[in-house]
């Protein structure tokens, strides 16, 4: 089931408009990274300050119906907003891959489960090594499973 409250969309256009062409067609369309043709993941999560609904379109790295979520930021300084909201509320997370969205609980990787993760992740989009050389932080990544 979705999570339940108030949807605030994000400010960037693009994010807005993807989540919710993906949302009304069931992920018939908008359901790849707009110029590249990669699939994408529409992850919802709680906002650690508002309580509000956040959505966000993520590349799709999966194994075994476990998702990962990636905050790169495109390599930015900081981590997304959604970074806190995961570490805040690991439990609430929604996974829409398809028609459906799922519940699912969060949990930050490091050792050698986030190194053979991360890996699944560059293999599903290479430019995350870039990304990870642009930054002095260390990309944060969650994997998000079932609840």
């Amino acid at each position: 089931m979705p999570l339940q409250g108030e949807y605030v969309p994000s400010p960037q256009k693009w994010v807005r408009d993807q989540v919710e062409l993906y949302e009304r067609t069931g992920g018939r369309e908008g359901n790849t990274l707009l110029d590249r043709g990669l699939p994408v993941v529409i992850f919802s999560t709680r906002g650690a300050k508002s309580g509000n609904v956040r959505k966000q379109p993520l590349m799709k790295v999966e194994k075994d119906g476990a998702y990962l979520m990636v905050g790169s930021q495109g390599g930015a300084p900081t981590d997304p907003a959604w970074v806190a909201n995961l570490r805040a509320a690991p439990d609430q997370v929604t996974v829409q891959d398809g028609p459906e969205p799922w519940d699912g609980v969060a949990r930050e990787l490091d050792g050698p489960e986030r190194e053979e993760w991360w890996e699944r992740a560059v293999a599903a989009f290479p430019d995350y090594a870039d990304y990870q050389r642009k930054t002095e932080r260390r990309i944060p990544i969650f994997l998000v499973e079932r609840r």
